[in-house]
């Protein structure tokens, strides 16, 4: 049976796997908040009941029976994040790493009750997909802003980043989920976004631009931005 620990290792590699394929050992340790020989010990047990592979110079990714011990993990992490936002009144900058402290108090019951007076939430305060309670992960249809041609309307489904400054000058341009805007144009060679949102235009750098995941509402036929390289 899988450890409360498995579970938060196996909730990182789900969380990472998402961008990359295969997630390194010191990239897990760094998000893992554990030394690397820790992480180690961990992936050599969690590989030992087929939670995961690891292949050398690789890194590692999780199995569908991994896939599913990460599943309780990232619920109660994300309904955490919703709490301390909705209810504690933090910022959305802060309630990752808040959350990670915070969750490991929490139990069936207390998980219970979150989910109930945040009012049963599908979404992080980032938009990012919450199960439910049968382990299931609601699909999202989105994609990487990066991948809209310009002159699409879009509306903002999550903010892939953890990073606080880069939450907070996303907050502060407004650009949070469910917000929509139109992609008026994409530089080439790596330039900026140029955004129209309501009667503010906003120039987003590409690197910071490749953090927002969207709903394409129309799509416009302007040109398209080559996808970041994993």
């Amino acid at each position: 049976m899988a450890t409360p620990a498995m579970q938060r290792y196996a909730a990182e590699i789900f969380r990472l796997q998402q961008d990359i394929p295969y997630v390194g050992l010191t990239e897990l340790s760094e998000s893992a908040n554990s030394s690397l020989q820790a992480t180690s010990r961990m992936v050599a047990r969690m590989k030992e009941l087929d939670y995961l592979e690891h292949e050398l110079y690789r890194g590692v990714r999780l199995t569908s029976k991994g896939e599913k011990i990460a599943m309780p993990a990232l619920r109660r992490h994300r309904l955490v994040e919703v709490f301390l936002v909705k209810v504690m009144k933090y910022g959305w900058d802060e309630a990752h790493e808040l959350s990670d402290t915070f969750a490991l108090g929490v139990n069936d019951k207390v998980e219970d009750r979150i989910d109930e007076i945040t009012g049963h939430p599908t979404r992080c305060p980032h938009g990012e997909p919450i199960p439910g309670k049968d382990g299931v992960m609601p699909v999202v249809n989105d994609v990487n802003l990066l991948e809209v041609p310009s002159g699409s309307d879009c509306v903002v489904s999550r903010v892939r980043t953890h990073d606080e400054e880069k939450l907070r000058y996303f907050a502060e341009l407004g650009l949070l989920p469910g917000v929509s805007f139109h992609l008026l144009s994409c530089a080439p060679f790596k330039g900026p976004l140029n955004l129209h949102m309501k009667n503010h235009h906003h120039i987003i750098g590409y690197e910071l631009s490749g953090a927002l995941w969207v709903e394409v509402t129309k799509q416009g036929e302007g040109n398209k931005l080559p996808p970041k390289k994993v």
